[in-house]
């Protein structure tokens, strides 16, 4: 066997067999398959497809090119884990809600690139909260307190990270098996036993048709079959930022917000479908109204928001911030954006508003970017949303004066409108299990 026949059996449309996927992984990944061998296999496997066997055994050798995680000591461990988008702070107020329930909430995060943030990017926004600790930490935080929120220390999936890293360069990220094989390997490397999948739909995300979004949660399903970890995929609407904030630590004062009872509908929604299905796939319950019933509870009393600060407080960060968000550092300018027309919202390009949101600073376009917690955009106005001429739809937080005006000017050319009245959009289109 040798890389060249693998590629010409792929260029031809053939089947890759368990023993050829296993043998280009661990060969591309210690170095014996070069970066232009790999980009020609990828470019086959771009224009032939893979069937869900072959996407199985992609998933399966990727997870193994590096460290599994077993996380079985903990509990039955569910994951969750979201394709992406703008404004998602899910996270920050699903992962105490499931703790607070009683289920063990260990999960390891990534960084934002490109128009969508990231987890870990917005718990760094917390003063001297610590998402480098030690997987000997990770495991003991969730022992004593039920969570540990974590950014990806381990050399977890490194042919992942090399895949990746590649398909970027040859125009080869936005396919279906590669996606799916991707995040399914470095949710099972990350020793999760049982999954639940956002996936986002619209502008603001990486899959733009809900055909799309469908493929990827079916092969994504697939793939937690043969691998024996029960998946669970939510559509949800990225059509609008997820809440009415983009940045990080806007995006915590929010979460705050949201874990003291005062949440958008949006993210309420979100949050109660996640949520409903996490605990159904760890027992703790299999009526959707009661579930939600719970989840609504243990934010309404506190509790969710009690295992909030448990987490900072054990990961080293300032407890003060979480009791008096105020006490976040504001960026210089805050401006107001203007409707310039009595109108209704039709639409919103999504993904601009994440750009937006980078060239203030708050996101990064390249890994070396620096972050700046204090910068980005709050919405008042989201589609379906009635507006006068001269009110306020939104705020662009700056250090930057001029960046700050250039950045109102693209906010408004975001914004799409009707004279007529628009309907609101779901923001759960569908649960696919």
């Amino acid at each position: 066997m040798n890389i060249l026949e693998i590629i010409a059996n792929k260029r031809d449309g053939l089947k890759l067999s368990k023993e050829e996927i296993n043998y280009f992984i661990e060969n591309y990944t210690n170095g014996k398959v070069t970066d232009y061998q790999a980009a020609a296999l990828v470019m086959a496997i771009y224009i032939n497809g893979m069937d869900y066997e072959e996407t199985t055994n992609l998933t399966l050798a990727m997870a193994n090119s590096g460290e599994v995680l077993d996380l079985s000591d903990l509990g039955l461990v569910v994951d969750k884990h979201s394709t992406g988008g703008i404004g998602d702070k899910i996270t920050l107020i699903l992962m105490p809600v499931i703790a607070s329930i009683g289920i063990p909430a260990a999960k390891m995060s990534g960084r934002g690139l490109g128009f969508t943030g990231g987890t870990i990017d917005k718990l760094e926004s917390i003063p001297g909260y610590d998402t480098g600790i030690n997987i000997e930490k990770f495991r003991e935080n969730v022992k004593k307190i039920g969570i540990s929120l974590m950014g990806q220390t381990l050399d977890l999936a490194p042919a992942d990270k090399k895949l990746y890293a590649l398909r970027d360069t040859i125009s080869c990220v936005d396919n279906i098996p590669l996606i799916a094989s991707s995040i399914m390997s470095k949710k099972i490397a990350a020793g999760a036993e049982k999954i639940v999948l956002e996936v986002t739909v619209g502008s603001g995300a990486f899959m733009k048709t809900i055909e799309d979004a469908r493929k990827l949660s079916e092969t994504m399903i697939s793939i937690g079959k043969l691998a024996d970890k029960e998946t669970i995929c939510v559509l949800t609407n990225m059509n609008e930022p997820i809440g009415y904030s983009v940045g990080n630590s806007l995006e915590v004062k929010e979460a705050i917000e949201a874990l003291n009872g005062n949440m958008q509908d949006d993210v309420k929604d979100i949050i109660l479908e996640l949520g409903s299905n996490m605990m159904k796939l760890a027992g703790k319950g299999d009526n959707d109204e009661d579930n939600k019933k719970i989840i609504m509870e243990k934010i309404n009393s506190g509790e969710a928001l009690n295992k909030f600060k448990e987490l900072v407080q054990n990961q080293g960060g300032d407890v003060s911030y979480i009791d008096y968000p105020d006490k976040f550092e504001k960026a210089k300018y805050i401006m107001p954006v203007i409707a310039e027309k009595n109108a209704y919202v039709k639409g919103m390009d999504n993904e601009e508003i994440g750009y937006i949101s980078c060239s203030l600073g708050a996101g990064r376009m390249r890994k070396e970017d620096t972050i700046n917690n204090r910068v980005g955009i709050t919405i008042n106005k989201k589609i379906g949303d009635k507006v006068e001429k001269g009110e306020i739809i939104g705020y662009i937080h700056a250090d930057d004066e001029l960046k700050g005006a250039l950045a109102i000017k693209k906010l408004l050319n975001c914004y799409t409108w009707s004279d007529e009245f628009v309907e609101k959009e779901r923001t759960v289109i569908e649960i696919i299990k």
